[in-house]
């Protein structure tokens, strides 16, 4: 399809009626990013889902318009009013209560590492997942399943592995240190990751 064909397609079914060749040339080249409703009539005239053209949604914007759920559909899912769901959207700041958060998740199909990005639960995960690898894992384990809503047998072998790891770069700090703790920077840099090595050690993780 020529951009000329892809803003006619969008001018005529999706009322897009501003949308030029010229419009679609800037999408294709990057130099400009369509908005929302220009982004949903573009998926729409290519056949195809607005998701297979965004790279990793990341914004609770960004996870909506990739699941194509409407504002209306999530504010009554989750029992918020439309204004306030959408205020929430502009300002890309989650704030609500527990139950709403499920609801959330449920409505936007949020995988478990989104759902806990967008609900603004990373730094407890953070928290619970250093103590886990300082300590005794085991000891934080429950937390840690309830959080990300996982079998906690499932968390059994990762944690371990993230202790092992843990341990193993403090052990060689102090081996370099000459058996003081003069720089524990690899343990810091590890602890500063571990929300990523933590879904990386899971099935599917990246």
């Amino acid at each position: 399809m020529e951009p000329g064909h892809v803003a006619y397609g969008m001018r005529a079914s999706f009322g897009t009626t501003h949308v030029s060749p010229e419009h679609v040339i800037a999408w294709e080249r990057g130099t400009h990013v369509p908005d929302t409703t220009e982004l949903t009539a573009l998926a729409a005239a290519l056949w195809c889902r607005p998701s297979e053209l965004m790279g990793r949604p990341h914004t609770l914007l960004e996870h909506r318009i990739a699941r194509g759920v409407p504002p209306e559909e999530v504010a009554r899912a989750t029992g918020l009013p439309l204004d306030a769901y959408l205020a929430m959207e502009e300002a890309d700041l989650w704030t609500g209560d527990r139950r709403q958060s499920v609801r959330l998740g449920e409505v936007l199909a949020l995988p478990a590492r989104d759902f806990i990005a967008i609900t603004g639960l990373e730094e407890e995960l953070a928290h619970l997942l250093t103590e886990a690898v300082s300590t005794r894992w085991q000891a934080h384990v429950r937390a840690i399943a309830k959080l990300v809503s996982m079998d906690r047998r499932d968390l059994k072998a990762p944690l371990s592995a993230m202790q092992q790891e843990y341990q193993a770069l403090m052990t060689a700090t102090l081996s370099r240190a000459g058996g003081t703790t003069a720089s524990g920077e690899d343990g810091r840099r590890y602890v500063e990751n571990i929300v990523d090595h933590f879904w990386s050690r899971l099935p599917g993780g990246s």
